[in-house]
């Protein structure tokens, strides 16, 4: 001890039995007085215990905040007021591809994109000397460097520490790399088709927009042009809905190819394309695209071996010429795109205010019926049926009206035949048959037994599906008796497709369902043909009693059909009645029911249920006035 004068630590016994911490320093000791031989020498101990304590709990403390460093997930760096690196994180230096250590001394710029290292010594002096802060203490997102000079995303928060009289900045980041890729992926699919990997509707409509206000505020217009594939139905339904996707991938790979690198297109839906020409206002130029597109789509589809032919129909409409927001656009676009399909197919045409008034109505009634559905727009009315002897109600004709929010009350001659047009009407068809059904078992319900419905039937509901298992799954759901439901139809849909019509027919009327022709004598239908056809009524049509008794040639014709019926067995119905002139006349001639606005007009169920329950009083024949 005394000759390497240090402070050696031990560690001492008390006689308690504790222990306790001490540093030994030994010193020669000398007295002038002594004469002996012998060498004396003085120990110092320095009970050293507690500052022992609190240098192991300090080590304590730092290992345990390595530990903590080393296996924390986010990426810890500190740095000096120069950007030096001073401590790192094993989890920084995997983030930026380095080995432990190799950072220490390295400026922190290595570990930035160019743009950011370029302005680091900036924003760190301007900090240092201002105290203006932009980035310390909030969190944000920047472009890091790898080793290897790859560029990764990271979220990054720096914060500032002072110690032993110094100022450090710590960084606290992460790698966002995997959480980026995923909200990319989920942009994608909120923003893309997924069958053609182009823009979807969602993405459009974002675009469109953009484009709107780009043309707002720089006053360059654009066009838009809405494309739909011809027959394209046809097409899955023969060939199969693999080979119809196929279709819809080469047509949108062929619109893009007939466009410019700056402009979109989008699948909508189905056969629906989308096109947004950026800045181009000039008509001349738009028409071009239009016909470059036509004639792309025109060519065959080669597919699995065989070549598939189909075209389209284009609507063009120019912003701000042809509209004044996004919603405005759209409509514009779509009454063009479906007025070019009028105009035959294959063509395009401009969106222009000369739109014949018929054809933008019949356009939006088309528009209105597709949705009229799903918005509960449809309701039923019922037309007393009368027994002409009785005047009591047996019956009612169901028929349908429609109320549309933008429309108003769209009469049935108008939007039938877009239904028929459009297949529409197979869909809309079922919904009556139901609610008329649903109707009729109420009506047993409240007291009218025998209380007959009549509901009106379309070809298309003969072409499509299985219209005798709809009937008997209906009339099974409503628990209503087969022999109060009639159907009627035309001759034009008797004569067409006879023998599948007769056929069905037959099973329709083998449930004990009443069959009548609606109408006769306004079609082309032989006597040949009716005979065939398992009919239970004949309808007079309103045309020849409209007449009656006083015009010859409709008297002519009642007698001949009421005549002809009675002949095959059939119940006569006259419609149109409006005086009791035509009621004594036609039932002179053995007419036994008959509906009109003599007896009623079509009315809601709450009224016809009024009338029905009012027996033959709500119709009895008004008495003479003195006189007469």
């Amino acid at each position: 001890l005394t000759k390497e004068r240090l402070r050696t630590p031990m560690v001492l016994l008390r006689a308690d039995g504790t222990t306790l911490d001490v540093e030994l320093a030994a010193l020669p000791y000398e007295e002038h007085e002594d004469d002996g031989d012998g060498t004396a020498y003085i120990i110092m101990a320095r009970d050293v215990t507690e500052r022992n304590r609190a240098l192991k709990a300090q080590a304590t403390r730092e290992e345990h905040l390595r530990k903590i460093m080393d296996t924390v997930a986010d990426g810890i760096i500190t740095i000096d007021e120069t950007g030096t690196i001073e401590t790192l994180n094993p989890t920084a230096e995997e983030i930026f591809g380095y080995k432990p250590g190799e950072l220490v001394g390295s400026n922190v710029k290595v570990l930035m994109n160019e743009d950011d290292a370029g302005n680091h010594d900036h924003y760190l002096a301007r900090y240092i000397n201002t105290g203006v802060r932009h980035i310390i203490g909030s969190a944000r997102e920047v472009i890091g460097r790898r080793k290897n000079g790859s560029l990764i995303p990271i979220e990054l928060a720096v914060s500032e520490m002072r110690f032993s009289g110094r100022r450090l900045f710590i960084g606290a980041l992460r790698d966002i790399t995997e959480r980026k890729e995923n909200e990319e992926r989920l942009r994608d699919l909120a923003t893309r088709d997924p069958l053609t990997r182009l823009p979807n509707r969602n993405l459009f409509t974002e675009r469109l927009e953009e484009s709107i206000e780009q043309a707002d505020t720089c006053g360059v217009g654009f066009a838009v042009l809405f494309l739909d594939l011809d027959n394209f139905k046809t097409i899955n339904d023969a060939l199969g809905h693999l080979i119809g996707d196929r279709i819809i991938q080469l047509a949108g790979q062929r619109v893009c190819g007939c466009v410019r690198g700056q402009d979109t297109v989008a699948h909508l839906s189905g056969d629906e394309f989308m096109v947004i020409l950026e800045g181009m206002d000039d008509e001349a130029r738009a028409a071009k695209i239009a016909r470059d597109v036509l004639k792309s789509l025109s060519q065959p589809f080669k597919v699995d071996g065989r070549e598939v032919f189909t075209s389209c129909s284009i609507g063009v409409v120019m912003y701000p010429k042809n509209a004044n927001s996004l919603v405005e656009l759209m409509r514009n676009v779509d009454t063009a795109a479906h007025f070019a399909k009028k105009q035959g197919r294959a063509n395009f045409q401009f969106y222009t205010e000369q739109l014949s008034e018929d054809a933008r109505r019949r356009i939006e009634v088309e528009s209105g019926l597709r949705r009229a559905l799903e918005n509960d727009e449809f309701e039923l009315v019922f037309q007393p049926k009368v027994d002409l002897e009785t005047r009591r109600i047996i019956g009612a004709e169901a028929l349908l009206r429609w109320d549309n929010a933008n429309l108003g009350k769209v009469s049935p001659v108008e939007f039938i035949p877009v239904a028929e047009e459009t297949g529409l009407i197979v869909s809309i068809g079922s919904w009556v048959l139901r609610q008329a059904c649903e109707t009729a078992a109420v009506w047993i319900k409240e007291g009218l037994t025998a209380c007959h419905i009549a509901v009106n039937l379309s070809a298309m509901q003969f072409l499509h599906g299985d219209l005798a298992g709809e009937i008997k799954d209906v009339l099974d759901t409503c628990g209503l008796d087969p022999h109060l439901l009639d159907v009627e139809l035309t001759e034009s849909m008797l004569v067409s497709n006879a023998e599948e019509t007769i056929r069905i027919l037959k099973v329709i009327k083998d449930m004990g369902v009443n069959v009548s022709m609606d109408d006769f004598g306004t079609g082309y239908s032989s006597l040949s043909y009716l005979t065939r056809f398992p009919l239970d009524n004949l309808k007079v049509d309103r045309s020849f009693v409209t007449g009656l008794p006083d015009d010859r040639d409709a008297s002519a014709v009642a007698r001949a059909i009421i005549s002809m019926a009675q002949n095959l067995n059939l119940n006569i119905i006259a419609e149109g009645i409006e005086t009791e002139n035509q009621v004594g006349f036609l039932h002179a001639l053995g007419c036994q029911v008959g509906q009109g606005y003599l007896f009623s007009p079509p009315v809601s169920n709450e009224k016809f249920m009024e009338l029905a329950q009012a027996g033959s009083g709500a119709f009895l024949k008004t008495p003479p006035a003195a006189g007469e």
